[in-house]
């Protein structure tokens, strides 16, 4: 059964992002369909993870913009971009590596909690109420991603693979409208990237969870993606389908190379 992609959720164009006299990005446009999974490809230094910063308000775009259903900005900041429902994954782990899985899952619900700190702290009232609420949620989390056994275990005692679904389960923990992955299968062996490409197919599938991500395991991008943009020393060179990448002759050449 094939699913149903829907309307433009985030629209990106004419991004451009210098840092002094250097380009990292010039002049790109593409867009993001709701319920998709859209990845950015391309060589080390083409700009992916730049993109990728200006998505989610790490970095300002020096021109362009960028609209999210239907909002247009300039510019977005890191705290506004996730109360708005985009969440983020990084190429280098940012766990909090001797707090548990459990807890390192839960730090991901923190923008959806009402009560304030104070309450929280004393557990009290609402704030036990909200908080026993909370944790069911990252519980169904912790089943959905299959780390019930290490839900107590220390981050830091996880194997790297462990690690990175803990990543994706913090992320998760937002309920994103749009999750961004950088790199999410980065320094995996083959079995653990395909857990990791079963779960972003059924986040993809069962939360209906719109997904971007930058990989480079050419593999895995042409097996799971619907759209595919190419990058190359910050400017767009390919936009399509799998295929229509795959036989793009100026990606064949920045990046494929002809034997593919």
């Amino acid at each position: 059964m094939s699913k149903k992609i829907g309307d433009v959720i985030l629209d990106v164009q004419n991004i451009s992002l210098r840092f002094g006299g250097v380009k990292a990005l010039t002049d790109i446009s593409f867009n993001v369909r709701e319920h998709e999974v859209r990845a950015i490809i391309g060589p080390n230094g083409a700009g992916k993870s730049s993109m990728l910063n200006c998505i989610n308000g790490v970095y300002t775009p020096t021109e362009g913009t960028i609209t999210f259903r239907g909002q247009t900005f300039d510019h977005m900041d890191s705290h506004q971009v996730a109360s708005m429902g985009i969440a983020r994954t990084f190429q280098n782990l940012a766990l909090f590596k001797g707090m548990s899985v459990l807890d390192n899952i839960m730090t991901g619900r923190n923008l959806r909690m009402k009560s304030n700190l104070f309450l929280q702290a004393l557990r009290i009232g609402p704030a036990e109420r909200e908080e026993i609420a909370h944790r069911e949620k990252v519980e169904r989390i912790i089943d959905f991603l299959e780390i019930q056994a290490f839900r107590k275990t220390p981050v830091g005692q996880l194997p790297y693979g462990l690690q990175k679904r803990v990543d994706l389960g913090r992320a998760l923990a937002l309920e994103p409208q749009v999750l961004l992955l950088d790199e999410p299968m980065a320094g995996m062996n083959v079995e653990e990237k395909q857990d990791m490409c079963r779960f972003i197919l059924d986040v993809n599938d069962e939360f209906g969870t719109t997904v971007v991500l930058i990989e480079h395991d050419m593999g895995v991008v042409m097996d799971i993606s619907d759209r595919v943009v190419v990058l190359d020393y910050g400017k767009k060179i390919g936009d399509g389908s799998p295929d229509e990448v795959r036989n793009n002759e100026e990606v064949i050449r920045a990046y494929l190379g002809t034997s593919h």
